[in-house]
């Protein structure tokens, strides 16, 4: 184990090996993959660049979840019956669990 690393020694010696990192005030980081969202709050994002080669490194808090597919007929219904945009539509449908009526009524309350 490593003790204590004066952080200027530290930096001169990524120098050295060619590395550059920056830091990155992110308020959130979303991946989304086919078929869930891997959302990570509260995060401390570091872009590394090393001998030309770029990487990310993240860390917080993190929690999936598992994205659902919508028709597009019910989305459209709920934004002809609201008046909201699509994406608001999207979100009164997870919000609803799917269920299209209690969509609406949502979108009716709020």
């Amino acid at each position: 184990m490593m003790g204590r690393i004066n952080p200027k020694q530290l930096d001169k010696l990524m120098k050295q090996m060619g590395m550059k990192t920056e830091n990155i005030d992110a308020l959130e980081v979303v991946i989304r993959t086919k078929d869930k969202e891997i959302v990570v709050s509260n995060p401390v994002v570091q872009k590394i660049n090393m001998m030309g080669q770029e990487s990310i490194q993240i860390q917080g808090d993190i929690v999936e979840r598992e994205l659902k597919e919508y028709n597009e007929d019910d989305i459209k219904l709920v934004m002809d019956q609201t008046g909201v945009d699509k994406d608001k539509a999207i979100e009164l449908l997870e919000k609803s669990d799917g269920d299209i009526a209690q969509a609406i009524l949502l979108a009716s309350n709020e």
